[in-house]
């Protein structure tokens, strides 16, 4: 007999919840650390076991550096942890234990066979599936908290069916997708714009996701939680994310022009801002996004779209990537052209390496295919990033196929310890990521101007200059992305 499995079987008998009392976190990355934090921190009654089967990477929750950069992250973990929130090795017990399961595994892109290079890899979504079947007797509400294609719950339900050994088990599965945004995940946290919840509609499917929203509104305002179908909201996040990539990329495309014909591209989003229509976010142009989300979610809409036989949306949602690849192509090229064509043996400071400012990840980061390009050039590179380690540099270039360099020990590239280091010597300084110590007034640029080679560049992706001709007049070239001069 298989378990109940009530979600997606209108007539099986639905076992009674209470009120959710024990939540395993299965994944402890950037979306299951952070969130079951910022849960056990606002509901000390709930006992929150976040695991992992990287004993280093539980290690270092549970030490005084946490494996993840996000502010307010560390003040929320010490407080709470060891009071209800763990970090575990123990897969099984912590599953075993829970009446509320966080699925929050990877869901990479397939590099191989059919759906490769689109298509969402979910061999991790169902290992976890798989290990709740086998272990949970009881059964459990489980939530998937990763990014998952549309009906991914579908396939979640004839796992459980078909390997769970207990005939007593009663398993629901909502849709919970995460919107948190790095550098502000915390805050996101705290006071959500939205939270879904999404369900089928068989009475035990509503009680799980009344339960699942009970935990929520012990913060969250209730405006704020959502209720909706279970695959209305699995699609919700790659939409969302598809849109805001979209702004992306549509800025970056009239950053172009503005460049051809000396506009301003701060002025003209200013402008766009200003129409309720638009609203005023994600109109930033710069070198492209990055991140885990936007390019992934991008690729699971295409795939999904032409595996429903939809192959214009798939070309359309395409487009959105392929602007975001030639943005950073361009500006690399103009970084070689406008230095007289030639960069070989020339030292670039690149200035930043995360792919936003107040987070440590380097995914999909512009700066990884920027520093190939320049060391494909020849010239010699010199990274600073405030939090980014310089093993996750390595990792980063080094899958991308930086190119060797004898001056560098074989790398192509010096992670340096300051931005000053960085800068000392430098033809030209390169701003890949926003980060506030890059435009503080501390800065001084006069001693920067005097460290480095004549004639001293500065190539802008991230509007980090705001006094453009304040750093002319001590003798800067200046270049800001989608600023014609």
């Amino acid at each position: 007999m298989s378990p109940n499995v009530s979600y997606f079987n209108h007539n099986s008998r639905d076992a009674p919840r209470g009120p959710v009392k024990n939540i395993c976190c299965i994944g402890a990355g950037y979306v299951g650390g952070p969130t079951c934090a910022v849960l056990a921190w606002k509901c000390p009654d709930i006992k929150v076991t976040i695991t992992d089967i990287s004993e280093e990477r539980i290690a270092a929750w549970n030490s005084e550096e946490l494996p993840i950069f996000e502010p307010g992250l560390d003040a929320v973990v010490k407080e709470a942890r060891g009071r209800n929130l763990f970090f575990s090795t123990d897969v099984d017990g912590s599953i075993a234990a829970a009446d509320l399961i966080f699925v929050s595994v990877n869901t990479p892109t397939k590099e191989a066979g059919i759906g490769a290079g689109l298509a969402a890899d979910l061999c991790y979504v169902e290992a976890a599936t798989r290990r709740i079947a086998t272990v949970s007797k009881k059964g459990a509400i489980i939530v998937e908290k990763s990014t998952v294609p549309c009906r991914t719950a579908e396939s979640m339900r004839k796992i459980l069916e078909a390997v769970s050994p207990s005939t007593d088990a009663s398993f629901e599965i909502l849709s919970n997708p995460e919107f948190l945004a790095e550098g502000t995940a915390i805050e996101d946290l705290l006071d959500p714009a939205r939270v879904l919840i999404g369900a089928m509609p068989t009475p035990g499917g509503q009680l799980a996701q009344q339960r699942l929203a009970e935990v929520y509104a012990r913060w969250v305002r209730p405006e704020a939680i959502i209720t909706m179908g279970l695959w209305s909201s699995e699609l919700s996040k790659l939409a969302a994310n598809a849109l805001l990539a979209q702004r992306v990329s549509s800025i970056n495309a009239i950053a172009a022009i503005c460049e051809k014909t000396e506009a301003n591209v701060h002025e003209v989003s200013s402008a766009c801002r200003l129409d309720l229509r638009i609203g005023s976010k994600f109109l930033e142009a710069g070198v492209g996004f990055g991140g885990s989300c936007f390019q992934k979610d991008l690729q699971n809409l295409i795939y999904l779209s032409l595996s429903l036989g939809l192959p214009e949306v798939a070309e359309y949602w395409k487009q959105v990537l392929v602007m975001n690849a030639w943005t950073k192509r361009r500006f690399s090229k103009d970084i070689v052209q406008k230095m007289f064509s030639t960069i070989t043996s020339k030292h670039i400071a690149v200035l930043g390496f995360a792919f936003k400012a107040d987070t440590g990840d380097t995914r999909e980061a512009p700066a990884i295919d920027v520093c190939r390009d320049l060391l494909e050039d020849g010239a010699v590179v010199h990274i600073y990033d405030p939090k980014v380690s310089e093993a996750s540099i390595d990792r980063a270039l080094m899958a991308k196929g930086a190119c060797s360099h004898t001056a560098t020990k074989g790398k192509g590239y010096i992670v340096e310890p300051s931005m000053q280091q960085a800068c000392a010597g430098a033809s030209a300084l390169v701003f890949m990521t926003n980060w506030t110590e890059f435009s503080s007034k501390q800065v001084d640029w006069k001693a920067i101007y005097q460290s480095m080679s004549k004639p001293a560049f500065i190539f802008d992706g991230r509007n980090v200059v705001k006094d453009v001709e304040a750093l002319k007049k001590i003798g800067f070239s200046v270049y800001k992305s989608g600023v014609g001069y």
